[in-house]
C-alpha cells in the first residue's frame, strides 16, 4: 500500500508543477479564511481522491479541499488524511517549499505517511514504524539524531508575527535556527536535519498527519504543549492545538 500512496502523491505532484510551470492556469481564489487556494490544490485533491476510491474504495478521505460535516464523519476510525498542495503560500512565493501529504489514521495515530516536494522529488515516506527518504541517490532509512547545538525549525509563514514563538526561543538557551514552510519541518527533524520543531500558531489536521506519521516512525514524539500525543480522533474543529515534535 504504501508504494502506491508514494506513486500517488508523485502523479498528485505531476498535476500541481503543471501549474507550477505555467502549463496551466493559476486560477487563486481565497476561501471563507482567507487562505489562498489555488488550480493546482484542486488538480491535485481530484487525482489523489480519484486514487484512493481505487485503492482502498471502503475507507473515506479527508481532504482540505472537501472536508465532510461533522455528522458525517464523527464515527471514523480509520481515514485517509490528505492535503493535496501543503504550503500553498509557497508554492505562490515560487520558493519550492510545498508538498503533497496523505497519511493514514487508525484510531487517532497516523500509522501510515508520504510526505512529497514536487519542485525537488523528494519523498519521505513511513509505515509500519520505519520511516525513508528517496532522493536522487535512492531510497533509505532516516532516524531523528541528536546535535549541539540543536537546529529548531520553525513556519516561515508565522515565524516573523509569532510572539510566542520568539519568547519560547528566547528561554530555550543555545541553537540554530532555520524557517522553512510547509510539512517539511516534521521531515527536517524525522531525517535528523533538525531536532525540534515548535509549534504555537494555529494548524490544521490536514498540515501534520503525514508529517506526524513521518517524524514518529523516525523516532521523533510529537505532543502537544501538555505533554499529551496529538492526536487525530475526528472532532468537531479540524484545528490541532499547539505542539512540538522532538527527540524526546
Amino acid at each position: 500500500m504504501l508504494e502506491k500512496i508514494c506513486q500517488l502523491a508523485r502523479d498528485a505532484g505531476e498535476a500541481i508543477m503543471a501549474v507550477y510551470e505555467g502549463e496551466q492556469p493559476l486560477n487563486t481564489q481565497h476561501k471563507k479564511d482567507d487562505s489562498p487556494v489555488t488550480a493546482a490544490d484542486i488538480a491535485a485533491h481530484h487525482v489523489i481522491k480519484n486514487g484512493l476510491a481505487q485503492l482502498d474504495p471502503h475507507t473515506p478521505m479527508l481532504s482540505e479541499e472537501d472536508p465532510q460535516t461533522w455528522n458525517e464523519r464523527q464515527n471514523w476510525t480509520r481515514y485517509w488524511l490528505v492535503d493535496p498542495l501543503d504550503g500553498t503560500k509557497e508554492f505562490l512565493k515560487r520558493n519550492g517549499e510545498f508538498t503533497v501529504n496523505i497519511a493514514l489514521i487508525e484510531d487517532g495515530k497516523p500509522v501510515l505517511g508520504v510526505v512529497y516536494v514536487p519542485v525537488t522529488n523528494v519523498m519521505y515516506s513511513a509505515a509500519e514504524g520505519i520511516a525513508w527518504k528517496e532522493d536522487q541517490a535512492g531510497r533509505r532509512q532516516i532516524q531523528v539524531k541528536e546535535a549541539h547545538p540543536p537546529l529548531v525549525v520553525v513556519s516561515r509563514s508565522h515565524y516573523a508575527n509569532d510572539q510566542e514563538l520568539h519568547d519560547y526561543l528566547l528561554q530555550l538557551g543555545e541553537h540554530q535556527t532555520v524557517a522553512i514552510g510547509s510539512s517539511l519541518k516534521f521531515c527536517l527533524v524525522a531525517e535528523g536535519e533538525a531536532q525540534l520543531y515548535p509549534r504555537f500558531g494555529p494548524t490544521n489536521i490536514w498540515d501534520t498527519g503525514a508529517g506526524h506519521a513521518v517524524a514518529i516512525a523516525a523516532g521523533a514524539v510529537v505532543h502537544d504543549w501538555k505533554g499529551q500525543t496529538l492526536l487525530y480522533t475526528p472532532k468537531e474543529s479540524f484545528l490541532n492545538p499547539g505542539f512540538r515534535v522532538s527527540l524526546f
